[in-house]
């Protein structure tokens, strides 16, 4: 049965019991129930009680069930899930969110060589956009240690929580947390993401009796109320501490270097520090190729964990079939003939898009090699023997004509697909950035009592909210976020690309209001859109047919008077007098700047009517430099003809003084 320390931590939870029972989810978690009979709701609950239950200490499985059977299990039914695609939260806390001052991810993972070496060449290309020497590249290999994430920014301490947004835990440097790292004798704050952990012969030598397992342990000394006698021991003695992430053992070296000496750098930093380790993490150094790759919503594209490797198989494909993602991406999903893999029975596989599917020949009777790498549903690594694909011409959920955007088949009926509706809505909150408690779990719940609308979902009360199951208080907080979420002020291209039209993402969305105010763009012309730089016939064609469709519902939105910041628009700049000297100019920014982060730089730029690129060509206008700017990108401006600025002289330029 559930421990006391389970029940109560499930029930003060976002992920209470509903679907299943305490009798069923111990059967489903000692393997008494095959995993292929559950239905989606009773898989997704299990996976979010056992995700619960484990960041709190307190677990229900193992890591590798969790990831190798559970976890997988959903990503073979609907790989698109928002649970597989968000940053899982460290545990659970009650009081109010507040935002990171950096974002904090969750990490990409591979499991061999080959998934190192394809991470390895997306780099290299993207190290070659902005013309930095890829040979000459340092790169970083640190311990991934296995605690409790946290951000210090010398003032508060927090949780990671979504990665946006934590809870502020500031109690615990109060208690006596000291920050531990290589060169930090003083025990400096301020250094911002890290892990709390605790030493590995200590806990075995104090507090192995005491507490299930380290994470568990970890859980205890972020808790709100009056610790335990051996966690203030431990704390005492230095043996817990916050580890900040750029003070880990680490080492350094080029692509060559760390590719060919892998096995001997991970057992030298398994050495290194006396904390549980979960493999190492290997990153880039140059801030700005990091800058320019950027991140998805769940990962740092220019960082990588690298665990253990996974078998492969050779199987037949028995049919492929297409499922239709939030964005409208309709992906191909393999059936294939069951096997054994990591210990599962694996039944279905990724093809990863359609264009693979088609060039491969991924059809009925195509013999493939699949491998399965832990937190990833099993994948297509070469196909053997191939056969004829099927193609599909409409989208599975709403039958609505498919197109082809490079390798991928798009279903574009944002509003009227039902495999779309739950995510769509979930994408409009998460983009707004301004609400919260609308994740997956409110979503799923909603839907499930058949609100399925944006608008609805504006018009319901607390009683309406109860009355669908959520408890007294949540239910006047989700009407207390709807109502911040309409009065907390957001740029107007944010809200734009909150209604998710396909193309229309924040960039399009902010080009297109420089030139255009909110309530116009609706009744746009091709020709008016094709105009506007960045946007081609197609995309042009695609955005009016995208906006007709949520035209409804925007309007409905935008009557209920979101307090929106109107994008300043170049005509408006020109007509008053106010045209800064960059209006319409193309800036690059690079280097480490003294006035401010070069984000906050580039959105003051973007106000002032410039347009912001992330590498040097022949159509940008200048190049700002800030300190240890790299030779490469000087050269490269230089060889365009790009007049380069300081940040001094860019400061002048615009009519800002010290």
């Amino acid at each position: 049965m559930l421990s006391d320390q389970q029940k109560e931590l499930l029930q003060r939870s976002d992920t209470p019991l509903k679907q299943l029972d305490e009798q069923r989810l111990l059967a489903i978690a000692g393997h008494q129930v095959m995993i292929p009979t559950l239905s989606d709701d009773e898989l997704l609950e299990f996976l979010r009680c056992a995700n619960t239950l484990y960041r709190s200490g307190y677990p229900l499985i193992s890591d590798a069930d969790y990831d190798f059977i559970f976890l997988s299990e959903l990503k073979q039914r609907h790989p698109q899930h928002p649970f597989l695609h968000s940053v899982e939260p460290e545990t659970a806390f009650e009081g109010k969110t507040v935002e990171l001052p950096q974002r904090m991810l969750s990490t990409e993972k591979a499991y061999g060589k080959q998934e190192i070496d394809a991470w390895l060449e997306r780099i290299r290309k993207a190290a070659a956009d902005i013309q930095v020497p890829f040979d000459q590249l340092q790169f970083r290999a640190t311990p991934k240690l296995d605690g409790f994430a946290a951000y210090d920014d010398g003032k508060r301490f927090y949780t990671r929580g979504n990665g946006r947004r934590g809870t502020d835990i500031s109690r615990v440097f109060e208690r006596g947390l000291q920050v531990a790292g290589k060169d930090n004798k003083q025990g400096e704050r301020g250094l911002g993401p890290g892990e709390i952990v605790v030493q590995s012969s200590y806990f075995a030598a104090n507090l192995s009796e005491q507490f299930e397992n380290a994470r568990n342990f970890q859980a205890s000394v972020v808790k709100e109320k009056a610790l335990e006698p051996e966690v203030e021991e431990a704390i005492a003695a230095g043996a817990v501490v916050f580890y900040p992430f750029s003070l880990l053992p680490d080492r350094h070296g080029t692509a060559t270097e760390l590719s060919d000496l892998l096995p001997q750098i991970v057992e030298q930093l398994q050495q290194a520090v006396d904390y549980d380790m979960d493999g190492i993490i290997l990153e880039i150094i140059d801030e700005e190729l990091k800058q320019y790759m950027g991140a998805t919503r769940h990962h740092h594209r220019w960082q990588i964990a690298l665990k253990q490797n996974q078998e492969k198989a050779e199987v037949r494909v028995l049919r492929v079939l297409p499922q239709t993602s939030r964005s409208g991406r309709v992906n191909p999903v393999a059936e294939v003939e069951p096997t054994r893999l990591s210990g599962a029975l694996i039944q279905r596989a990724t093809a990863h898009h359609y264009g693979m599917v088609k060039s491969k020949g991924i059809g009925p009777g195509a013999l493939i090699e699949l491998t399965r790498s832990g937190e990833v549903i099993p994948k297509i690594v070469r196909v053997i023997t191939p056969a004829t694909p099927d193609i599909p011409v409409a989208c599975p959920s709403c039958e609505s004509d498919l197109v082809w955007d490079g390798d991928y088949l798009f279903c574009t009926n944002n509003t009227g697909c039902p495999a779309q509706i739950a995510h769509t809505i979930e994408h409009f909150f998460r983009t707004l950035g301004n609400i919260d408690g609308f994740g997956p779990a409110t979503i799923e719940k909603l839907y499930a009592h058949n609100i399925t609308a944006l608008e609805t979902i504006y018009g319901l009360s607390a009683e309406q909210f109860e009355g669908m199951g959520f408890g007294p208080k949540q239910s006047e907080n989700l009407v207390t976020q709807l109502l911040r979420s309409r009065r907390e002020a957001i740029d107007d291209w944010r809200f734009l690309a909150a209604f998710g039209v396909f193309r229309m993402g924040g960039g399009n969305c902010e080009r297109l209001l420089r030139h255009y105010p909110l309530t116009q763009v609706f009744d746009l012309t091709m020709k008016q859109i094709v105009n506007i730089e960045g946007f081609a016939e197609k995309t042009a064609q695609a955005v009016i047919n995208g906006l007709k469709r949520i035209r409804p519902l925007f309007d409905h939105l935008f009557a209920l008077e979101f307090t929106l910041i109107p994008t300043p628009r170049i005509d408006e700049l020109q007509a008053n007098g106010s045209l800064s000297p960059i209006a319409g100019k193309l800036l690059v920014f690079t280097g480490t700047m003294q006035h401010g982060s070069r984000t906050d730089m580039q959105a003051e730029a973007k106000k002032l009517g410039a347009k912001v690129g992330s590498s040097v060509s022949g159509k940008t206008d200048y190049l700002i430099t800030g300190d240890k700017v790299g030779v490469a990108k000087l050269k490269s401006a230089e060889a365009k003809g790009v007049e380069v600025l300081t940040e001094e002289e860019y400061r002048q330029l615009i009519g800002v003084e010290d």
